[in-house]
C-alpha cells in the first residue's frame, strides 16, 4: 500500500488558541456582549485603495456576495492565531476533536468550505483504507467503487464536488427504486437537505443505505439556523454532513465543516491538504481560517437564538413599516423552511402604479450611494430554496444587516419606488 506523502513534517508541538467564548452580537443586533480584547490591528483600507466599493448587505450569506461578516470575537481569535506558526496537522486534528465534542458527533474536519467537504466526504467512501486509490483518484478507478445513489430532484449545481472524486451518479425517484439500486459498485447515498421536491425522507435515505451497508452524506451547507442543525443530522443517523462555514455559522468565508463518523473522517484527512498527491490537496485551510471557524462555532453556541430571530423580525417589520403608504406595494415576511431559515421581507407592488421591473430596483439599489444588494431572488430570480419571488417582486434579507442599516435599506427602496411611482 502507498504511503501518502507530506512536506510538513515538522518537529515538535506547538499551543493553538483554539477560539475566543461569549456571548456577542448577531450581525449588530441588540443581542450584546463584552467586547472582544483583542481586535484586529489597525491597517489600510484595501477595498478603498483597491477602489472596489462595499455594499449594504440585504440579501444573505451568498458566496457571490463574499458570504456572511465575522463577529469581533472570531475576528480577535484569527488575529491572535496570525502571530504564531502551528504544525497545520496538529493544528487540524486538535479543532476536528474540538469541534466533535461541541458538536455532538463522533469527528469533525475544517474544510476549505462546504464544496470541499463534498469532494472530501466522498473521496473518503472511495477510498477508505486503500493508499493506492487516493493517490490515483479520480483517473485510475480500477477495483474501486463509484456508484452515488441520489434522488433525481437532489442533482443540483454543486454536483461537481464529489464528480471529482471519479463517482458517477445513479438517479432514483421512488423508495422502491431506491431500494433495488444498491449493487456491488455502490459507494455512497447523496442528500441535498434543501431539496424542495423528492419522494424519500431523510429517515428513509438513511434506513435504507444502512440496510445495504453504504454510508449516506447530508449536504446541509446554508441550513444553520437553526443552531440545532449542527448536530440533528448526524444523530438522525447520516455518516457525513456538511456545513459551511461563512454562512449561518458567521466564520470564515473559506471554511467549511465535515462531521461524521470518526472512520470516514480520518479517511477524509488522508484525502485532504496537507496529503501531497491527494484530490484534495489543493483545498488547503490556514491556521487563521481554521480557528477563525473553532471560535465562530463557540459564538454561535453562545447565542440566544429565539432573541436572534426575534431581532430579523423586527429589522424586517421596520423596512416594511416605512413602505407600506406607497400606491400599489404590499409586503410580508416570510422564513423559508430549510435553508437560510431567517425572516426575509417579501415586497409585491403594481407594476401598472410603479413602472420599474424587480431587476431594474435592484439595479438601482446596487448602483446608488450607499451601495445596496438585494436578495437575488429579486425580479424573480434564483436564490434560496423557498423563497417565492416573481418580476415585480423584491426580496430584502435582512440577517447580515449592520446596526442601522435597515433604516438606511428601507429610505433607499422609498426612495426608488416613489421614482418609479413618478414615471
Amino acid at each position: 500500500m502507498s504511503k501518502i506523502m507530506t512536506r510538513r513534517k515538522f518537529m515538535g508541538k506547538s499551543g493553538q488558541a483554539l477560539a475566543v467564548g461569549g456571548a456577542a452580537v448577531y450581525g449588530g443586533s441588540a443581542l450584546t456582549a463584552p467586547a472582544a480584547t483583542h481586535g484586529p490591528g489597525k491597517g489600510v483600507n484595501y477595498y478603498e485603495k483597491l477602489g472596489v466599493r462595499p455594499f449594504i448587505n440585504a440579501a444573505g450569506t451568498y458566496t457571490v456576495l463574499s458570504a456572511s461578516t465575522m463577529p469581533e470575537e472570531v475576528q480577535a481569535a484569527i488575529s491572535i492565531a496570525s502571530q504564531h506558526p502551528v504544525q497545520l496537522e496538529e493544528l487540524l486534528q486538535a479543532s476536528g476533536e474540538y469541534l466533535a465534542k461541541r458538536l455532538q458527533c463522533e469527528a469533525a474536519l475544517v474544510t476549505a468550505g462546504a464544496a470541499s467537504a463534498l469532494t472530501l466526504g466522498t473521496a473518503a467512501c472511495v477510498t477508505r483504507g486503500n493508499g493506492d486509490a487516493i493517490l490515483n483518484l479520480p483517473v485510475d478507478m480500477t477495483g474501486l467503487k463509484n456508484e452515488v445513489i441520489v434522488q433525481k430532484a437532489h442533482r443540483y449545481d454543486y454536483d461537481h464536488g464529489l464528480r471529482n472524486c471519479g463517482i458517477r451518479f445513479v438517479e432514483v425517484e421512488t423508495l422502491a427504486e431506491y431500494d433495488g439500486a444498491f449493487n456491488d459498485r455502490t459507494v455512497m447515498a447523496h442528500f441535498f437537505n434543501a431539496a424542495e421536491a423528492g419522494e424519500i425522507s431523510r429517515e428513509d435515505w438513511i434506513r435504507v443505505a444502512h440496510q445495504h451497508g453504504v454510508p449516506c452524506f447530508n449536504d446541509a451547507a446554508a441550513d444553520v439556523p437553526p443552531i440545532a442543525n449542527l448536530w440533528n443530522y448526524t444523530k438522525m443517523g447520516f455518516d457525513l454532513v456538511t456545513f459551511s462555514g461563512g454562512k449561518g455559522i458567521r466564520g470564515p468565508q473559506c471554511t467549511g465543516l465535515l462531521l461524521g463518523k470518526k472512520d470516514l473522517i480520518e479517511a477524509a484527512v488522508k484525502n485532504n491538504s496537507p496529503n501531497s498527491n491527494t484530490v484534495g490537496r489543493g483545498m488547503k485551510v490556514a491556521k487563521e481560517e481554521i480557528v477563525g471557524l473553532v471560535a465562530a462555532v463557540d459564538w454561535l453556541l453562545a447565542q440566544d437564538e429565539d432573541a436572534m430571530q426575534k431581532e430579523f423580525q423586527k429589522r424586517a417589520e421596520r423596512i416594511a413599516e416605512r413602505l407600506k403608504s406607497l400606491p400599489g406595494v404590499e409586503t410580508r415576511i416570510s422564513v423559508p423552511p430549510v435553508a437560510n431559515h431567517v425572516a426575509h421581507l417579501i415586497i409585491n407592488y403594481d407594476p401598472n402604479r410603479i413602472k420599474l421591473t424587480g431587476k431594474e430596483v435592484m439595479e438601482k439599489m446596487r448602483e446608488g450611494t450607499p451601495r445596496i444588494q438585494l436578495n437575488p431572488a429579486t425580479g424573480g430570480g434564483s436564490a434560496s430554496k423557498g423563497l417565492e419571488s416573481s418580476a415585480n417582486t423584491i426580496v430584502v434579507g435582512v440577517w447580515m444587516l449592520q446596526p442601522g442599516e435597515d433604516l438606511v435599506v428601507a429610505r433607499r427602496l422609498r426612495e426608488v419606488l416613489l421614482e418609479g411611482a413618478r414615471a
